[in-house]
């Protein structure tokens, strides 16, 4: 009983929302590498099936990252001012933009790869595309792994004028 109450307290809630915000952040970064990893010419069933799921997962932390961070600023951090007069938080939030508008390209494709497997059959699958998807989630990696810096930079108010 005493542990449901504690939850409802805005301490809680401020840990649990950057808890989950940090989370988000680790599993996106992993699903972006898991895709790095097993991205190749010849996919077997498992493979584009495991790819999928993991773009999935991409894509559902990517959402949490965003509603937890719009928590974050507005009712759980250190104000809406503090950030949004910081240029590192918009330098932040605009590599977190060009990170999703650069995985509509491999999120769109695995989602076509459905179609081949509802009739039992592998996607095609040429070597200039794995090329093209591994700069294209080299460069998320790079732009997910800048994001923290950022945050902890202006955590420390770095970025800010006075």
């Amino acid at each position: 009983m005493v542990l449901g109450a504690l939850t409802f307290q805005p301490i809680f809630q401020s840990a649990f929302i950057a808890y989950l915000h940090y989370l988000c952040i680790i599993l996106c970064f992993g699903a972006l590498l898991f895709e790095r990893l097993r991205l190749k010419v010849d996919l077997s069933r498992e493979d584009t099936i495991s790819i999928i799921l993991a773009d999935i997962v991409y894509g559902l932390a990517g959402l949490i990252i965003i509603i937890s961070g719009i928590l974050r600023v507005k009712y759980f951090g250190q104000g809406a001012e503090f950030y949004t007069h910081n240029p590192l938080f918009w330098f932040k939030v605009g590599s977190y933009i060009a990170v999703g508008l650069l995985s509509l390209y491999p999120t769109i494709t695995y989602i076509l790869w459905a179609i081949p497997l509802s009739k039992n059959k592998l996607p095609n699958i040429s070597s200039d595309l794995v090329l093209r998807f591994r700069m294209i989630i080299n460069i998320e990696l790079i732009g997910f792994s800048l994001i923290p810096l950022m945050a902890t930079s202006m955590a420390r108010g770095i970025g800010l004028s006075g």
